[in-house]
């Protein structure tokens, strides 16, 4: 800041307890204030008697005063003034040397332009669009980039394909090509091809049904507010885990395209199950507090939690065996055990009703979730053998016993579930023949990793959920939409 003949006389300078004084004093007293001071001392000016004169020696002694505050006022101008005004000069060397911190500390207020008292509403606007853009340039102009720049500077060199790894990567994330995991982004673009919504699907026979005093028996009831009371916060913890966890710690952009897409059919199931129940006028209280009001449900959700929490601890990361072990636990928990085992004994329940033309649409909601959660599956597979490939130090003898013992443990429990959802024969089936069928799921998600079945010579007691996952079975488009049906961009018209 330069010290001027206004700042002098401005009454701020006496708000802000400075000792004000007249120019005019600084030349009372022929004496220097110190020797260095004398050597660099100017040549004075006359004193004027007359009142004008003083006037415009006060202006030019203000001016002599400024330019000394700007280059060092002690060692480059040395007035003469008396032992009383010795004191008060120092001071105002201070209150300049102050101002000038001061305002290089802070920034200056964008110019301000004075608006006529009756001006229109559109011109206040347009001012104050003026001042928020002067202050958005003024911030830009102080913008501190380095952190930025010091982060990009570590990604200069293009990425190859070598680079890439599953976990663990230190190549630049942000480039998506050139691919190093093909299956993975063509599963992102089945997953866009096969999109839906909820809506799309007609609700009005099962309304009709669930009203009716006789439409379902009670146990068929029962299983309708557990699967439903399940399925619709499980995905929203799977949701989670994805967004949480698995996204930060994957280190392959093609993969991490399919679990943005994955974490967003997620939240498409979650709306499902939200527009059945309230579609059907259920208690909504009643039905999303039942994982952790009922055991059977709770158990489930409190298993897949245990793997989850230590990984969405925003300061974990990999890089160690041990962080890389639970990372791939993690990965075994939610994609082999929650959606490989925990959802299969609610798809069949609620299919079976659906071929038995009960609760259609509730069923058709379910089928579609089926296939996306079948693709979902298959990628998390894909991804723990790449892991292991990429990894074989993980894949220990140790590591082999947790990841059978935890989908055991996931078998035990969704068999746990069904005997609770289904404590008589219902929808031609019954608990018996749904521990087999888990049993048989459960031998399919050990050998799909590299583990040895656990349950010799079980079979599968319901071919037909094959045939329903089956992905190019057709339906009649004008009973109901078409399972495979395709987004606009995806369709072939050979």
């Amino acid at each position: 800041m330069t010290l001027t003949a206004k700042h002098v006389s401005d009454n701020k300078f006496q708000n802000q307890g400075v000792n004000m004084i007249s120019w005019d004093e600084f030349y009372d007293d022929p004496t220097s204030l110190d020797d260095d001071k004398a050597a660099a001392k100017p040549a004075q000016p006359a004193r004027a008697t007359s009142q004008p004169a003083s006037a415009a020696a006060s202006q030019a002694a203000a001016t002599a005063a400024a330019q000394a505050s700007h280059h060092s006022v002690a060692s480059s101008v040395a007035p003469r003034v008396s032992e009383q005004t010795a004191s008060s000069y120092n001071e105002a060397l201070a209150a300049a040397r102050t101002m000038q911190a001061m305002d290089e500390a802070l920034a200056p207020e964008p110019t301000q332009t004075e608006l006529p008292a009756n001006a229109s509403s559109d011109a206040k606007a347009e001012a104050n669009n003026q001042r928020v853009l002067a202050q958005a340039h003024a911030e830009l102009e102080k913008l501190d980039i380095s952190a930025g720049q010091q982060e990009l500077e570590e990604w200069t060199e293009r990425v190859s394909v070598d680079d890439k790894r599953m976990i663990n990567c230190r190549a630049d994330l942000n480039q998506l090509v050139p691919f190093k995991y093909d299956w993975a982004w063509q599963k992102y673009l089945d997953g866009c091809a096969n999109h839906w919504m909820p809506q799309e699907i007609n609700m009005n026979a099962d309304i009709a049904l669930w009203k009716s005093a006789n439409g379902l028996t009670p146990d068929e009831r029962l299983i309708v507010k557990r699967n439903l009371g399940f399925f619709s916060t499980a995905d929203s913890l799977v949701a989670n885990n994805l967004v949480l966890a698995i996204y930060r710690l994957i280190t392959n952009p093609e993969c991490r395209q399919y679990i943005l897409r994955q974490a967003f059919e997620e939240a498409i199931h979650t709306h499902a199950y939200q527009y059945c129940i309230e579609s059907l006028g259920m208690d909504e209280g009643e039905i999303f507090n039942m994982y952790h009001e009922i055991p059977s449900v709770a158990k489930k959700a409190s298993w897949g939690l245990k793997y989850t929490q230590e990984l969405s601890d925003p300061n974990f990361t990999t890089g160690t065996p041990e962080t890389d072990k639970a990372l791939l636990k993690n990965l075994i928990a939610f994609y082999c055990c929650l959606e490989g085992i925990f959802f299969y004994c609610g798809f069949t329940q609620i299919l079976s009703m659906g071929r038995r033309n009960k609760m259609t649409g509730t069923s058709e909601q379910f089928q579609y979730i089926l296939r996306d959660e079948s693709m979902h599956l298959n990628f998390g597979i894909d991804m723990i053998n790449q892991i292991k490939i990429e990894n074989p130090q993980l894949w220990d003898d140790a590591m082999k016993r947790d990841a059978t013992r935890m989908i055991l443990q996931a078998t035990q429990l969704e068999i746990e579930y069904a005997r609770d959802t289904m404590p008589r024969g219902v929808l031609g089936m019954n608990a018996v023949m749904m521990e087999e069928y888990l049993q048989f799921i459960a031998n399919r998600r050990l050998v799909q990793i590299g583990l040895p079945e656990q349950f010799k010579g079980v079979k599968n007691p319901f071919p037909w959920m094959s045939e329903i996952m089956d992905l190019r079975k057709e339906k009649n488009f004008f009973e109901t939409r078409v399972i495979e049906y395709q987004t606009g961009g995806a369709l072939s018209w050979d």
